[in-house]
């Protein structure tokens, strides 16, 4: 068996940097926790449970900080209320934030701030979306195309003359992103687009776009919940189905591709060494070692076979 790496997988600049940040926090004698999962992966957030770091669950009331007890803010970052209820509380605050998270809630609040309307695309219960919510007085977050025409609607019927703005998500797929716009320029064509989606999730969709050319199925590395991750599944499934038609195979078969938290989940006839060329890709929250141990796995289970 051949398994090819995406050019482009695993740990974004944003996520390693809030990693390593907690690690470091959690090296000192100091109680460590994180508002809310550090990350979107169950094997890193075991690892940080490891190391003594606990998760303060965002939406209860904070404890009383005891001495010199800090909070690690996660990559998406959090909304100026729960900042200030954690300091208030007595935590020292080590703020991980993704700064390309942080532009787009310095962005929301000065949009706000002058009166502009704000379109939030991305889902509505994601944790970065929350956040930059909290920024945005009166942000209308938008899931899809359908949902962008709806509030743009709603909006114009009540503020016909609204100045407006649109900030995506940083993990929101591009293709995604241009038909919500397109969709709130119907009823507002003179509104601000911003292009705020991470250059890392557009390297990975187009990294594993071409990885699904060049290989029998695909293996996806990440945790269920990350939304970055789902994006990369929806992704793989759309280009190896188109592959699958282009190569004579019936409409919608295409090639497998599964999604895989760790090497233990892996499909059984991935293990018997069904295909000849395996892709890997991963999400941008699934560490080095989970991506590691899949490969090992797919080799071993090659060599096997």
């Amino acid at each position: 068996m051949n398994v090819i790496r995406a050019s482009a997988l695993g740990y974004c600049a944003g996520v390693r940097r809030a990693v390593d940040i907690a690690l470091r926090e959690a090296a000192a004698p100091q109680k460590v926790y994180t508002a809310g999962p550090l990350i979107h992966n169950p094997v890193a957030l075991e690892t940080l449970k490891m190391r003594g770091i606990e998760i303060l669950e965002e939406d209860a009331d904070a404890p009383r900080a005891a001495q010199g007890a800090v909070v690690v803010i996660r990559a998406h970052g959090v909304t100026p209320r729960t900042d200030s209820r954690l300091r208030d509380r007595g935590f020292r605050i080590a703020d991980a934030s993704c700064p390309k998270v942080k532009r787009s809630q310095t962005l929301a609040r000065k949009l706000s701030e002058a009166g502009v309307r704000v379109f939030l695309a991305g889902e509505k219960r994601h944790a970065e979306i929350v956040g930059i919510q909290g920024y945005a007085s009166g942000g209308i977050v938008v899931e899809s195309a359908h949902d962008a025409l709806e509030g743009a609607r709603i909006l114009f019927a009540e503020y016909p003359a609204a100045e407006t703005a649109v900030i995506a998500q940083t993990t929101l797929a591009a293709e995604d992103y241009a038909a919500i716009c397109g969709a709130l320029q119907m009823v507002f064509p003179r509104i601000t687009i911003y292009n705020t989606i991470c250059s890392a999730t557009r390297e990975r969709q187009n990294a594993l776009r071409a990885l699904c050319e060049k290989v029998d199925a695909i293996i996806i590395a990440g945790g269920r919940n990350s939304a970055n991750t789902q994006r990369l599944v929806a992704v793989a499934r759309a280009a190896c189905s188109m592959s699958g038609e282009a190569t004579g195979g019936a409409a919608g078969a295409g090639k497998p591709v599964v999604l895989v938290e760790n090497a233990r989940e892996m499909p059984e006839a991935f293990l018997r060494g069904a295909y000849a060329a395996v892709g890997l890709s991963a999400g941008a929250s699934t560490p080095d070692e989970v991506i590691d141990e899949i490969e090992r796995t797919l080799l071993s289970s090659g060599d096997a076979g």
